[in-house]
């Protein structure tokens, strides 16, 4: 079984294509990153899961801003993950709150239900929670696999003392995920300081950044991309923390 895994954040096919062949172990696809990512559309979904052996997880927001919904945005939050279901995605990532900030429990769960047999992750959204750790409890509560958060700080790094705590209140019964903010410099700081086997992040350069000839890249209209080299990076990075940590 593998030690570790190392999911990357995409929003076009190029950019997936160029986590597949760094060595990302899944990704998750959405569309406008610049807002914090939103569920993307039908034709890049069934582009993305036909294009890669990867497992492909989806992202079930269908506005950015905050995540508090109302029955119609709720309904539709239904009807994406049937869609997506039915496309052979792997996988979901969704998360819904109370006007509090608190995870809404049942709509979470109801969604998690719903998308069975997919994997379930519940994602940042649970960094606006007021207590980390009611907030795990919750998440747990709904039945998720997977929790992607960033400690309820800026960046990972920020938030690793937090993470660590996470890992060790969850013991196990869900997989704890660090993801926001996630940089190729402070990665292996990130996994010796929390202990983490799972981390998420987008690597993505700008228009105007300096790119080795070997890129995949999507820069048309100064959209983000992917290099496959900082993928084969990342993946170099963790495979040398594990194996240090098994001598």
């Amino acid at each position: 079984m593998k030690a570790f895994l190392f999911e990357l954040c995409v929003e076009t096919l190029l950019a997936a294509q160029a986590a597949e062949q760094g060595g990302a172990d899944r990704i998750e696809l959405c569309e406008r990153l610049d807002i914090g990512g939103v569920t993307p559309g039908e034709k890049l979904i069934s582009e993305t899961i036909q294009a890669l052996s990867i497992p492909v997880h989806v992202l079930i927001r269908p506005r950015g801003g905050d995540f508090v919904y109302s029955a119609a945005e709720f309904d539709l939050m239904k009807q994406q993950v049937n869609r997506i279901k039915q496309s052979g995605a792997a996988g979901v990532a969704l998360g819904v709150l109370q006007g509090d900030g608190r995870v809404d429990v049942a709509r979470s769960r109801e969604l998690a239900e719903l998308a069975r047999p997919m994997k379930v992750t519940f994602h940042r959204a649970f960094d606006r929670s007021p207590e980390m750790g009611e907030a795990l409890e919750a998440v747990i509560s709904t039945g998720a696999d997977c929790l992607l958060t960033s400690g309820g700080a800026p960046n990972v790094l920020a938030g690793a003392k937090q993470l660590k705590m996470l890992v060790k209140q969850a013991g196990g019964r869900i997989q704890i995920m660090a993801g926001g903010g996630l940089k190729l410099a402070s990665m292996v700081e990130v996994l010796q300081q929390t202990g983490l086997r799972c981390l998420h992040g987008s690597l993505t350069r700008r228009a105007g950044e300096r790119f080795p000839k070997s890129v995949i890249s999507d820069l048309t209209n100064g959209q983000a991309s992917i290099l496959e080299d900082d993928v084969r990076t990342a993946v170099r990075l963790m495979q040398g923390h594990f194996a240090a940590e098994m001598i």
